[in-house]
């Protein structure tokens, strides 16, 4: 145990557990980033064939909130967070767009500075009839003091990096719409939700240092743990459906599903 990060939990470990009673544990003002991709309240059903995806395959256990009281959960987590982030502390948090108003209002009233919006456009959506293809996740990059937050503009690119046409690899990367494909795990079980590897090692790029500690308070397959491990980063995270816990935990302790492409990410 890490006692001069934590009170009652260990660094480097996922929890089977709801995350409000498990940031409860963690000291104030200790954590250096969140990652974190929340149940969006919708009525989602992973197992449904317009996914693309093989059911029998898909870990049943996905913990939806109710979207009446979907303001007030997210406020609730979003508190704790804004205690456990360090002042010079940042967080991602993403969102589909059905309850994305929940989202804001309550980064607001927590009192997170808004930094970027950020839109993470994916190569398919849910097929539909009656209206436009959704194929985009917002993500709300945020942060406790503007004044003190740390942001590593160089940490991918140097600002004098060009492509084969001779633009700006720095200026692109930068940009605040990020074109990253889904991950595909053929083969085994999966999780119903999962952010792709590449997108967490942009992020931990160009907002972390190795060392720093990263909380993901909603850790579905593990990801966001996995990453940080082949980065350098410690972690914790919690996950409050038992299957999905199982999976994570396995992942990180036999290194299964081990991500070799990100030997060419920049992280």
């Amino acid at each position: 145990m890490d006692s001069g990060v934590m009170t009652k939990l260990e660094i480097d470990q996922i929890y089977n557990m709801d995350c409000l009673e498990g940031m409860r544990l963690i000291e104030t003002s200790t954590v250096d980033l969140v990652i974190t991709d929340p149940p969006f309240a919708i009525d989602f059903k992973a197992k449904r064939a317009n996914y693309n995806r093989t059911a029998s395959r898909v870990i049943q256990g996905y913990n939806e909130i109710p979207r009446q009281h979907y303001y007030a959960f997210t406020y609730s987590w979003m508190k704790e967070v804004m205690r456990l982030l360090k002042p010079s502390g940042s967080m991602y948090v993403f969102s589909g767009w059905t309850n994305l108003k929940d989202v804001l209002n309550a980064l607001d009233d927590v009192g997170f500075t808004t930094v970027n919006h950020i839109i993470w456009k994916y190569q398919f959506g849910v097929y539909t009839r009656r209206r436009y293809v959704t194929s985009h996740y917002h993500c709300l990059y945020v942060c406790k003091d503007d004044s003190k937050r740390r942001f590593f503009p160089y940490a991918r690119f140097s600002r004098e990096a060009r492509d084969e046409n001779g633009r700006s690899l720095h200026y692109r990367d930068k940009e605040d719409v990020w074109v990253i494909n889904r991950e595909y795990w053929n083969g085994d079980a999966k999780t119903p939700t999962k952010l792709p590897a590449e997108l967490i090692a942009k992020i931990l790029a160009y907002s972390s240092l190795p060392g720093d500690l990263v909380l993901d308070p909603f850790m579905g397959s593990g990801q966001v743990a996995v990453v940080c491990k082949m980065l350098g980063r410690r972690f914790l995270g919690f996950e409050i459906a038992r299957d999905c816990y199982e999976f994570a935990y396995n992942r990180l302790r036999t290194g299964r599903y081990r991500l070799k492409h990100l030997e060419n990410v920049k992280g």
